[in-house]
């Protein structure tokens, strides 16, 4: 991302830009630019320029060329381990660019790679060692440039449109980047993925050539929380750590198949909750309605993500323990059945909301927040003080707070009941999720041993939430009649209590280890 108030010239995610290609210069320069990028299908690219919403914002006439770009490395990919890529456009210099970003380094969907520094044309990268270079992948087609208006600005569209090819593969690719003021921008980008199937991209498209050279997966540009250890302030903290998990929700649901196992559902309602938790540690400083209502959609997906987790975990866990112990139990294998039915009903409605429009214009709308910054529209002093504060010392503060919660919420461990106990798991999850955001802010070994401990916290009280659940997803594939469905429930039923029997010794003694000598934050 370009960072609003200064000027950037119009570019594609790696974009060859041939002077007969450049989009006509019949305005001045974009101001106050962003640009973002964005990945389609390249069945939707071919009619993108048809779009109605295009056709009634163009601006201009429209500028189309040949395009082609050669990424290079060592024989031995010395380059692309150290996340680099040396770009070689069809016309123009060549250039280093960071297509993995640092995991501290500032970050949110739709960002461009970072061109580190143009290269001569025998310059080889220190990463490099001694070389040579040689071509790994490239990718050749066209380049279509135009300019969509809008009420805030002019918005700048570079397409790419071809195919990634390697030495032993080949597939169609398409990127689309897109310039202008950010309001303008992130309009014009909700009109387009209003009709079309819009989305930052995965990695950039050097990372996807090289992937596809090496047979392998696209390294991703960010996964589990947030590392904040360079944050200044608690808003840079606030805006690191949202850009981060924004990024890792759009990896996760990504990888959602009705096939895939439930590693990617789980990981994207991980994320979705340390985004929303985020948002409750920092109200104090970003409370505003643009936030709120962004809460109160992510919540939505939360409960169309719930039931296909829920049953996941039942069918994994609980399930099959009970297969394992009956297994030539056929009640218990129709009752399985009939919980398989409502995974893969529960998997259907998650895909069939990331298929739609309003999915794509969440993920934008929580971008303009991230470049808006709307809780500072207006904000009294005493909320500039918070947003400036050092984030060592707001995140002190935080985490003091939660941690006296939960000591207050654990009083009598031995005495609490089901309700107490669940309430107490919650309190635990928040200050994991705050101490998370937190710890590398304190250094790159804080909190590594406390973190470990609540984690064991929530593990071991975790188990009866988790037999809970599996109790009453078990009662809701009963039926009136079905004598040995109710059987086969009622073992269920007792399973989980026994379970829950079993384990609570280990929420005691996880409790009994989670003393404040590992408070990292005091400094003791």
């Amino acid at each position: 991302m370009t960072s609003a108030g200064r000027a950037t010239r119009p570019r594609g995610p790696e974009a060859d830009a041939p002077p007969e290609a450049a989009a006509p210069p019949a305005t001045p320069a974009v101001v106050d630019a962003t640009t973002l990028d964005f990945t389609l299908p390249p069945e939707a690219a071919s009619r993108l320029g048809r779009l109605p919403f295009v056709q009634a914002h163009r601006a201009g006439k429209a500028r189309s060329a040949a395009a082609e770009i050669v990424w290079h490395d060592t024989a031995d990919g010395a380059v692309a381990a150290a996340g680099l890529a040396v770009e070689a456009p069809r016309r123009g210099p060549r250039r280093l660019l960071r297509v993995v970003p640092a995991p501290w380094a500032p970050w949110h969907p739709g960002q461009p790679p970072e061109t580190l520094r143009l290269l001569g044309a025998t310059d080889l990268p220190a990463e490099a060692g001694d070389g040579p270079l040689v071509a790994v992948a490239a990718f050749t087609g066209r380049r279509h440039a135009f300019r969509l208006t809008d009420e805030d600005g002019t918005v700048e569209a570079v397409l790419l449109s071809g195919r990634l090819r390697a030495v032993a593969a080949e597939r169609p690719a398409a990127r689309l980047s897109l310039t202008g003021p950010p309001a303008a921008l992130l309009r014009v980008a909700a009109g387009l993925a209003a009709a079309l199937p819009l989305l930052p991209p995965l990695c950039a498209l050097a990372e996807e050539g090289r992937a596809l050279a090496s047979g392998g997966d696209p390294r991703p540009h960010r996964l589990g929380p947030p590392d904040t250890s360079r944050a200044g302030t608690a808003e840079d903290a606030f805006l690191r750590a949202t850009g981060h998990l924004l990024e890792v929700l759009r990896q996760q649901t990504a990888r959602i198949r009705p096939d895939g196992g439930p590693e990617a559902v789980h990981q994207s309602r991980v994320a979705l909750r340390r985004l929303r938790s985020l948002f409750r540690v920092f109200r104090s400083a970003t409370d505003c309605a643009a936030l709120r209502g962004l809460d109160a959609r992510f919540r939505e997906v939360l409960a169309v993500l719930g039931p296909a987790r829920d049953w996941d975990v039942f069918l994994g866990g609980i399930g099959r323990q009970v297969a394992d112990a009956f297994p030539a139990e056929k009640r218990v294998a129709a009752l399985l059945r009939a919980a398989a039915a409502r995974r893969d009903a529960a998997y259907r409605a998650v895909l069939a909301m990331l298929d739609a429009p309003a999915w794509r214009l969440l993920l934008l709308d929580a971008l303009g927040m991230q470049l808006a910054r709307p809780w500072r529209d207006d904000a009294p002093e005493e909320v500039r003080r918070a947003l400036d504060a050092p984030a060592p010392e707001f995140g002190r503060a935080i985490l003091e707070r939660r941690w006296h919660r939960l000591r207050r919420a654990g009083e009598d461990f031995e005495q609490l009941d089901a309700e107490a106990l669940h309430e107490l798991r919650l309190d635990g999850k928040r200050l994991r999720y705050a101490a998370e955001v937190f710890a590398p802010v304190f250094g790159a070994k804080a909190g590594k041993r406390f973190l470990r401990r609540v984690a064991a916290l929530q593990d071991g009280l975790g188990i009866a939430n988790d037999a809970a659940v599996a109790r009453g997803l078990a009662r809701s594939l009963a039926a009136p009649g079905q004598a040995g469905r109710v059987w086969a429930v009622g073992v269920v039923e007792g399973w989980c209590e026994a379970r829950v029997a079993t384990h609570r010794g280990d929420a005691f003694e996880a409790w009994r280890r989670l003393g404040g000598k590992d408070r990292f934050w005091t400094g003791a």
